[in-house]
């Protein structure tokens, strides 16, 4: 029997258990303190714009995002921020079912564009948002060393 895997809005108390996907996925992100993000997205009113996955309970991905209203000549616009399934689940769809809800959540408030950013040599990464139907934007990523 296929376990069902519930979407739903993000919470406060799902912080510890993204920060456990995040330390699962990748030890460098372990210090990134997910409460603080959470905290900002529902104090800005984020409105049902950062989702987590669950299965019998248990949140096993996530995915945030937000919506800017304008910046650099484009009009509103989304843009996913940070993803993850925990990698005992990786392989099921919970990436994709988190992204198409997130994708009808958007299409349904009227945004048109929704972004992301992504290491070039990412491959995995780069192919599952090839998998959504996302391409090369018309941004050029540039940073500055401090």
């Amino acid at each position: 029997m296929e376990d069902i895997v519930n979407i739903r809005e993000i919470t406060l108390n799902d912080a510890a258990a993204i920060q456990t996907i995040r330390k699962a996925i990748s030890e460098d992100d372990a210090q990134v303190d997910f409460v603080k993000i959470i905290e900002q997205q529902i104090s800005e009113g984020a409105d049902k714009s950062s989702l987590v996955a669950q299965i019998n309970g248990e949140v096993v991905g996530y995915m945030i995002s937000t919506t800017l209203l304008a910046g650099f000549g484009i009009k509103k616009s989304a843009w996913i921020m940070a993803i993850g399934v925990h990698p005992n689940f990786m392989g099921q769809g919970i990436g994709l079912a988190l992204a198409r809800k997130i994708c009808d959540i958007y299409k349904n408030k009227g945004i048109e564009n929704i972004y992301s950013s992504v290491l070039w040599d990412s491959t995995d990464v780069l192919s599952f948002f090839k998998k959504l139907g996302f391409e090369r934007s018309e941004f050029i990523n540039l940073k500055k060393k401090l």
